[in-house]
């Protein structure tokens, strides 16, 4: 069961879901996409697990031979996804799922993988341990985050009206997600080293 603010987040979410593509239109045209290529061609093993799916941005990138699961917790979201999977015959299994409370056995999937998710989650650390439990031993967690700059002055623009976007879309603009994923008990953690300060593509293996 949901506690009350993962339910004021998912009903965000629902809320903009019909027109959350048209919403990120220039940001994934100018420099989501390329990064959601790069992501995606770091994916290995047979069973995947994508968490907070949206509406389905990833599907292009899925590796056409792998076994697929894809969660959201937004059922709007999972419904334009749904829609697309269809519409684009994508070999992919939905379902309706929050990442903390992840209902699959623990060493279940080769590779976890999200992008842009973790903005939204209400307690990461417990997210970013449920992705821990679900990957097998040796297996990876690749995470495609936006996070707090390092620039002390942009940091504190970011902080200021962090508060307007939670409450337009459910997402977090100053989350540092680096340090969470270090605190969640991955053998090690490495940053693609051509990470900006505001967008960073991070490996973790369990």
């Amino acid at each position: 069961m949901m506690n009350s603010e993962s339910e004021l987040i998912k009903k965000r979410y629902d809320r903009i879901a019909p027109y959350y593509e048209m919403i990120e239109a220039m940001m994934e045209g100018l420099f989501f996409k390329s990064w959601r290529k790069k992501l995606w061609s770091k994916v290995v093993g047979h069973h995947i697990l994508e968490v907070g799916v949206g509406t389905g941005k990833n599907f292009e990138y899925y590796p056409p031979k792998a076994q697929i699961t894809s969660i959201d917790f937004s059922p709007k979201m999972l419904k334009q996804a749904s829609l697309k999977k269809e519409h684009k015959a994508i070999r992919v299994n939905l379902d309706l799922m929050d990442i903390q409370s992840l209902a699959f056995a623990d060493n279940s999937f080769d590779t976890v993988i999200a992008s842009f998710v973790f903005c939204s989650v209400p307690h990461p650390l417990k997210g970013l341990k449920e992705l821990y439990r679900v990957c097998k031993p040796g297996g990876q967690v690749l995470l495609l985050e936006h996070m707090i700059s390092n620039n002390s002055l942009l940091a504190k623009v970011m902080n200021f009206v962090n508060p307007i976007i939670l409450n337009l879309v459910g997402a977090n603009i100053n989350r540092n997600t680096l340090r969470t994923i270090k605190a969640a008990g991955f053998a090690w953690v490495i940053v693609d080293q051509q990470s900006s300060h505001l967008i960073k593509l991070i490996e973790a293996r369990k």
